[in-house]
């Protein structure tokens, strides 16, 4: 961090007329939480943290033990360009610490950084880049499409024409670069691709993104949706990763020649996938965490049900990207489960370990997919070594919970929380639903 980018912080505020700061921070469940402190204040809190009850956050501490600390990191300060230029407003992401400043075990930004620098420390340097997809609505009461476009559509109807173009220049002036804004498969469907980074500005970039797009659509009278299924008969939302291995002198570690593999992945990227698709049904509660999430997550061969990886196959739970001739750089794969409610740190953090384990572990990548699973019987599969993923939140749970890797990634606190929240809101589901709804979203209908 050093004095440097605090200093150039403080000249910034001052240079600038910034009169308020807010610190954001991510409580266990993915929430963003924020509170305002004078700018006056900004350098003392550099020093020596901002304390606030951490008792009142989902998953911090309970009431005996409230007090936290929040310590403003000053790589992410960056100004609010929708709020006034006069007496202006900025945010900076923080570190959560107890008063002791020890790092705070139930901060999951503090968890994505931990793993990120056990795979730093063995020589690899994970980058990310998300494309996030979502939908604009004129209430958050009832989800009904404000256009009736698909993928690519430009039409002079298209509502969202104009809100992707002001979103898309209200992150780049937030320092987030976007590579592609779009209209996405559903009617009122939109995506936005963030630019890859290191692993927690990405997942800092995804909380920033989801902030400015539900600001903008604010602005223009509509409410955006990140529900991973708010409309039935309708492709849902994803939040796909996509992520690739470098190693500290900027060369991509995924790949390899045509002559040594046909999908040009270097044995390290094999290792890595097979780790990721060995992982994925117990993970799944994380990438995957809402009652919703799993009505996306159906047979309709656009959203992968089982782990399986391919190339042009798009149902696949990770695929590979062709990337140009020459530009080996942009070696990467696609992880294609998780969806835009996910705690990106935490999810983030379990794919960088579950690669990382496939890794060490040596473990051999499958044959690519070119079928469809479903077609497949059950022994089929598992001869292939073809997992389903989990069909419901009941699932996804059982397998988190008896899940010593998500435990020994996540730690005890994260993972003892996290679980208990998600059966919590199982249970409630599963009251108020009669036999013949639950039997049909068993069905996955």
């Amino acid at each position: 961090m050093g004095d440097r980018n605090v200093d150039f912080v403080l000249r910034t505020v001052e240079k600038r007329d910034i009169r308020f700061v807010r610190l954001w921070f991510t409580d266990v469940m993915g929430k963003l939480k924020s509170f305002s402190i004078s700018s006056e204040d900004l350098e003392e809190a550099f020093e020596e943290g901002v304390g606030f009850d951490g008792s009142s956050v989902e998953g911090f501490v309970s009431s005996e033990e409230s007090d936290m600390l929040a310590f403003p990191d000053p790589t992410t300060f960056q100004i609010l360009p929708w709020r006034p230029e006069q007496k202006g407003v900025a945010r900076v992401f923080c570190d959560i610490k107890t008063p002791s400043r020890e790092p705070f075990e139930g901060d999951s930004r503090y968890c994505l950084e931990r793993v990120f620098r056990e795979a730093d420390a063995k020589g690899y340097v994970l980058n990310v880049g998300p494309r996030i997809e979502y939908f604009y609505f004129d209430n958050d009461l009832n989800p009904i499409p404000q256009d009736k476009g698909g993928y690519f559509d430009l039409t002079t109807s298209d509502v969202a024409t104009d809100l992707r173009r002001s979103t898309t220049l209200m992150l780049e002036r937030m320092s987030i670069p976007v590579t592609y804004s779009f209209h996405s498969s559903s009617p009122s469907q939109n995506a936005v691709e963030l630019r890859y980074t290191e692993a927690r500005s990405c997942a800092d970039n995804i909380m920033t993104a989801r902030v400015v797009i539900r600001q903008e659509a604010y602005q223009n009278g509509l409410f955006a949706s990140f529900m991973p299924k708010p409309i039935s008969g309708c492709l849902g939302s994803g939040m796909f990763l996509y992520e690739s291995l470098f190693d500290h002198e900027g060369n991509n570690l995924f790949w390899a020649p045509k002559t040594q593999n046909e999908a040009h992945l270097s044995e390290l990227a094999q290792h890595y996938m097979a780790g990721v698709l060995k992982y994925a049904p117990e993970t799944s509660l994380v990438s995957n965490p809402t009652v919703n999430s799993y009505k996306r997550l159906v047979e309709n061969g656009e959203v992968p049900i089982y782990t399986t990886w391919g190339r042009k196959n798009r149902s696949t739970l990770v695929r590979v990207p062709t990337h140009k001739p020459g530009k080996h750089q942009s070696t990467r794969i696609e992880l294609r489960n998780p969806d835009p409610t996910a705690n990106p740190y935490l999810t983030i953090a379990l794919t960088l370990a579950a690669g990382i384990r496939g890794i060490e572990e040596g473990l051999t990548l499958p044959p690519e997919s070119t079928v469809d699973p479903a077609t497949l019987s059950k022994a089929e599969r598992e001869a292939m070594g073809i997992e389903r993923l989990p069909r419901n939140l009941g699932e996804a749970i059982e397998l988190f919970e008896s899940s010593s890797f998500v435990r020994e990634v996540l730690g005890e606190h994260i993972a003892d929380f996290y679980a208990q929240e998600k059966r919590k809101e199982w249970d409630e589901y599963c009251s108020t639903v009669t036999d013949w709804e639950r039997a049909k979203y068993y069905a996955g209908v």
